[in-house]
């Protein structure tokens, strides 16, 4: 009987994380309902559903960004690799329901904070268990391996959470400006692995 190969091409998973990914976005942007009057106090009523549509799209495609920049430099992938995917899409898929519950509901309320707050944790989790079975599959001194490094960005982001997630039976404001902050810091796209590639090209 011949023997499997354990490694698969990576991409079927990137296609179907797109999809899915595009769907999430697209759910999101279908919460925003039209004011029900042609004037600005009635815009002004939908603006909290607004700014929870700004940031989860923002955090979203951060995921997306830091998604893309990660498999490029894979080059396989293994079973292990498709269900920490299928987790972390799991957990995506996720934020334009807390997004909508923070939305329709005031700033200051606790239970709508806490639980975006959850939910972008275990995203952050399960972003982390992949880096960690694709560094397994790959190897300790694969590119990933190499251009990831310490990865403190990830270790901050889930103090910044764990924080945040206590302080919305403080102050719901400062957890809201803790998960701005974690954005901020994820924003512009893993330099690491850009660095990696060009030195890869130029070696």
């Amino acid at each position: 009987m011949r023997s499997i190969n354990a490694n698969m091409r990576k991409g079927r998973l990137e296609a179907f994380s797109d999809g899915v990914i595009a769907i999430i976005i697209t759910i999101m942007v279908l919460e925003l309902k039209v004011p029900a009057k042609p004037d600005l106090e009635a815009l002004s009523k939908v603006w909290p559903v607004f700014i929870n549509y700004v940031m989860s799209f923002i955090y979203v495609g951060i995921y997306w960004n830091n998604h893309h920049h990660m498999f490029h430099v894979v080059r396989s992938i293994n079973g292990a690799v498709l269900w920490a995917n299928l987790h972390l899409l799991f957990w995506l898929s996720m934020v334009p329901f807390v997004s909508s519950w923070m939305g329709e509901n005031p700033f200051s309320v606790v239970w709508p904070m806490a639980l975006y707050g959850f939910v972008l944790l275990m995203n952050a989790i399960a972003y982390s268990i992949l880096v960690v079975v694709l560094i397994k599959h790959e190897g300790q001194d694969s590119s990933l391996a190499i251009a990831l490094g310490k990865d403190w960005k990830g270790k901050l982001s889930l103090i910044c959470y764990i924080v945040a997630i206590v302080f919305a039976w403080v102050n719901t404001y400062i957890s809201f400006g803790l998960y701005v902050a974690v954005a901020c810091i994820w924003f512009i796209p893993d330099r690491r692995i850009e660095k990696k590639i060009a030195d890869d090209q130029v070696s």
